[in-house]
C-alpha cells in the first residue's frame, strides 16, 4: 500500500469516525440538555400549571368539607295588627310579638368526620394526577429530545459523509483522467452524493417537526430557537434496572396507582357515608320571643329528618358499594398495565445497550478495516469502485445503528422513569 493511498484512508477514516460531541448550548437557549428543558417545562407548561392549581382547589375543599353549615336566622312578626286595634306594622317593639329563631344543622356523628376524610382523598388523588401530568410530560420532553439527538447527530453524519464522496468523487477523476476507472465510478459518486442530499432535506424536515413538537411541549411559538441535543444522559448502571428491585418502586411511586390508591379509599369512605344516612340528621335551635321591648319567653326546639325512604337508601347504598368494586378493578387493570410497560421498555432498554456495545466494540472496527482494505484495493485497481461503495455504506449504517441504539435506550429510560414517576 502506497503512502498516499495511507494517507487519504487514514483522513477518510477518520472523517466517518469523528466525535458526534457539539459545542455547548447557549445558556439563554433550552435544548442543550434534557434538566434545561424540564426547568423552562415546569415553569411555563400551561396543562401542568392548570393540574397544580387544580390540585390546589381540591386541597382548599378539604376544610369545608367537615365543617357545621351555616346557622340560619329567623324572624316572625306575629299579630301585626294587634287584634285589629292597630294599622299594620314591622316594629318589633309594636307588634303582638315578634319571635326570633337561631338553627343550627348537626349531621350525625362521624358524618362530618367521613366527609373531611373523603375530600382528603380526593385532593390526594388530584395530587396524584398531577404528578401523572408532569411524569407524562417529562417523558415526552425525554423522548422528544433523544428524538432531536438521533436526527441532529445523523445529519452530522450524512454530511460528513457527503464530503466523503466528494473526496471519493475527485480519487475516481483523477483515476479516470489517467485511464485507470472507468467514467462510471465518477458518476456512482455524483449519484451517491445526490441521494446523501435528499437524505438532508428529509432530516431537516424531520428536524424541524421535532424541534415544533418540543417547543409546544414547552409552551413557546414553534419556531422558537432551540439549542442542539449536546448530550444525553448517562445510564443507570444494570443493578438498578432489575424488573424485582423496580416492582416495588413502581408500586409505591407510579402516579396513576397513586391516584387509582386514592380513589378506592374515597370510594370506601363514601360507602360508610352511605350506611351513616340509614341515622337522621338534627337540627336545634333556639328562639327568644319579645313582648314589646323586652324578651318575655325562650324556647328551644330540636328537628330531625326521618329516614324512612328505604329502597332509595338501599340504592344508595348499593352505588356506593358498585363504584368502590369499580374503583379497585381499575386499580388492578392499571396495575397490569403498568408492570407490562415496566417489563417491554426494560427489556427495548437492555437490548439497546447490547446493540450499542456490539456496534462500538465490533462492527464498526469491523467496518472500519473493511472500508480500509477497499480504499487501498481501489487504488491500486484490485477493488472496482462499488465494493468501495459498500464499505462505505457499512461504516455509515454501523455509525446511524450506534446512534439510533443510543437515543432508543434514552427513549425507554424516560419510559420507564415515567412509570417510576422519578427519575432513576
Amino acid at each position: 500500500m502506497s503512502r498516499k493511498t495511507t494517507s487519504l484512508g487514514v483522513v477518510l477514516i477518520a472523517m466517518l469516525m469523528a466525535s458526534s460531541a457539539s459545542a455547548p448550548g447557549q445558556e439563554m437557549t433550552p435544548g442543550a440538555s434534557v434538566d434545561s428543558l424540564l426547568e423552562y417545562a415546569k415553569a411555563h407548561n400551561p396543562e401542568y400549571a392548570a393540574m397544580r392549581l387544580e390540585a390546589d382547589a381540591a386541597g382548599q375543599r378539604v376544610t369545608p368539607a367537615g365543617a357545621l353549615p351555616d346557622p340560619k336566622f329567623r324572624a316572625e312578626l306575629r299579630d301585626i295588627t294587634k287584634s285589629g286595634e292597630q294599622n299594620p306594622t314591622l316594629s318589633p317593639s309594636r307588634v303582638g310579638s315578634t319571635r326570633y329563631l337561631l338553627m343550627q344543622d348537626v349531621p350525625w356523628f362521624g358524618k362530618r368526620d367521613l366527609k373531611r376524610e373523603i375530600a382528603t382523598l380526593e385532593a390526594e388523588g388530584a395530587k396524584g394526577r398531577t404528578m401523572g401530568t408532569w411524569a407524562e410530560l417529562s417523558a415526552r420532553i425525554k423522548s422528544t429530545f433523544a428524538q432531536l439527538y438521533y436526527v441532529h447527530r445523523n445529519e452530522r453524519l450524512t454530511r460528513e459523509i457527503l464530503d466523503l464522496m466528494a473526496r471519493l468523487e475527485q480519487v475516481a477523476q483523477v483515476r479516470y483522467a489517467g485511464g485507470l476507472a472507468a467514467q462510471q465510478d465518477v458518476i456512482r459518486a455524483q449519484v451517491e452524493q445526490t441521494n446523501l442530499k435528499n437524505e438532508l432535506v428529509a432530516l431537516e424536515n424531520e428536524r424541524h417537526q421535532l424541534q415544533a413538537r418540543m417547543n409546544a411541549l414547552l409552551a413557546r411559538p414553534a419556531g422558537s430557537p432551540l439549542a442542539e441535543s449536546a448530550r444525553l444522559r448517562a445510564l443507570p448502571a444494570p443493578g438498578k434496572l432489575d424488573f424485582a428491585a423496580l416492582e416495588d418502586r413502581v408500586r409505591a411511586r407510579n402516579p396513576q396507582l397513586f391516584a387509582e390508591e386514592a380513589r378506592i379509599k374515597a370510594a370506601e369512605k363514601s360507602r360508610d357515608l352511605a350506611y351513616k344516612n340509614r341515622f337522621p340528621d338534627f337540627t336545634v335551635g333556639v328562639s327568644p320571643i319579645q313582648y314589646g321591648n323586652s324578651v318575655k319567653e325562650w324556647e328551644l326546639m330540636v328537628e330531625l329528618n326521618l329516614p324512612l325512604q328505604q329502597s332509595s337508601r338501599r340504592s344508595q347504598e348499593q352505588e356506593s358499594e358498585t363504584m368502590l368494586a369499580a374503583a379497585q378493578a381499575r386499580k388492578e387493570a392499571a396495575a397490569n398495565q403498568v408492570f407490562a410497560d415496566l417489563a417491554e421498555h426494560l427489556s427495548g432498554l437492555d437490548a439497546a445497550r447490547r446493540t450499542e456495545a456490539l456496534t462500538t466494540t465490533s462492527l464498526l472496527p469491523q467496518a472500519e478495516l473493511t472500508f480500509q482494505a477497499a480504499l487501498a484495493g481501489y487504488e491500486t485497481g484490485q477493488v472496482d469502485f462499488a465494493t468501495m461503495l459498500d464499505a462505505q455504506r457499512q461504516i455509515r449504517q454501523a455509525r446511524q445503528s450506534q446512534i439510533k441504539a443510543k437515543a432508543e435506550a434514552q427513549i425507554r429510560l424516560a419510559e420507564i422513569e415515567r412509570l417510576l414517576g422519578e427519575d432513576l
